[in-house]
């Protein structure tokens, strides 16, 4: 074979290998959703770390360093065009280096240290892929999500209130570059009043590139824009979070790590993320 034509196989290579890797699992280390579902009969679980620094809480009044981890998420293959998810069955640590007596429900803590740490909110949401990416047309899915209260407001790293989500997703590969959209709408729980809520835009835009076999670099924006005109209420302001990171994809497993920079006030100064994904076949699949 001409080398021409083995540097054309070569890198129609790297390019089916990237797309297999959007399809057979998801974006850690980026927060952005991929519109590809896992497949028919399939089961993805990711587990990893997230180390931030200066992550403020505005509800609790707590700023310090945190620790999450393991990170564990589970994605359920239904058909080839829909799955489940299931995230955030992951613990926090907060190493407290201030505290703000004047915050809404600093009253609540039942903190006598300086150490905290509380499970996070669950994350149960539904993907479902509405038209399928072609040469020129790129893929369409609607995400729905729910987060469920159970990191505690007495650790101080929690609200308790029940947020909704809901999201189109486009993904489009391009020779060796995966680009991937997300755009939607979030119905954020007011932690201090039952009666008030704070609907906000949720974004994301992410950049996949493989630059050697089995390998990529990635990253990512990512975040929520308020829509209440004034001061939101505490706990619902706008966030968002730079990510840059690499993947390694080994058979079923691919292997992730990144840094990540925040893009406002409320978000960590700066933090470190890894871990993996694994790939497999239902045990529940006649």
């Amino acid at each position: 074979m001409k080398q021409g034509h083995v540097r054309t196989a070569c890198h129609w290579g790297v390019v089916f290998c990237l797309t297999t890797v959007s399809v057979a699992a998801q974006q850690r280390p980026l927060l952005t959703e991929d519109p590809e579902s896992i497949g028919d009969g399939l089961v993805l679980l990711e587990t990893g770390f997230e180390h931030a620094w200066d992550q403020v809480y505005t509800v609790s009044g707590l700023t310090g360093d945190l620790l999450r981890g393991p990170l564990v998420g589970l994605s359920f293959g239904l058909g080839p065009f829909a799955e489940v998810q299931i995230d955030g069955v992951s613990m926090s640590r907060l190493l407290i280096r201030e505290r703000d007596a004047a915050a809404p429900l600093a009253s609540m803590l039942e903190v006598p240290g300086d150490t905290t740490r509380s499970w996070d909110d669950l994350v149960v949401g539904t993907k479902v892929k509405i038209v399928s990416e072609g040469d020129r047309v790129p893929a369409f899915a609607l995400r729905f999500a729910t987060r469920l209260p159970n990191a505690s407001n007495e650790a101080g790293l929690g609200l308790d209130t029940m947020d909704f989500f809901q999201s189109l997703l486009v993904g489009k590969t391009i020779q060796s570059v995966r680009i991937v959209g997300n755009i939607g709408l979030g119905i954020l729980s007011d932690p201090t009043r039952g009666d008030r809520q704070n609907d906000v835009l949720t974004y994301g835009f992410s950049m996949a590139r493989a630059f050697a076999e089995d390998a990529e670099v990635v990253g990512e924006i990512h975040g929520r824009a308020s829509t209440r005109r004034g001061m939101p209420p505490p706990g619902t302001e706008s966030l968002g979070r730079m990510t840059f990171g690499v993947r390694y994809t080994r058979d079923t497993m691919r292997f992730d790590g990144g840094i990540f920079a925040g893009l406002t006030s409320q978000d960590p100064r700066i933090g470190v993320t890894g871990g993996l994904t694994w790939v497999f076949n239902s045990p529940l699949q006649p």
